[in-house]
């Protein structure tokens, strides 16, 4: 199996966990209505910009692979 293939299949599952893991955890409701996010909700428009909670979610992720780069 090409290298490719398995960080693709990789990717999917660890991104279905997290959705899992969102979806069953009713602890994580904060996630995404951190202050910072913003939400506008004018007649039938609505717009969502979760810019803290995507700011966080790099910062652990860019830990995280750092911290897995140098145990390799």
């Amino acid at each position: 199996m090409p290298p490719i293939a398995r960080l693709l299949i990789l990717a999917g599952l660890a991104l279905l966990a997290l959705g899992l893991l969102l979806w069953l955890v009713p602890g994580l409701s904060w996630l995404g209505r951190l202050p910072g996010d913003f939400r506008i909700e004018r007649g039938n428009l609505r717009v969502h910009l979760p810019i803290t909670t995507s700011l966080l979610l790099s910062a652990a992720l860019s830990l995280a692979l750092w911290l897995f780069s140098r145990l390799r």
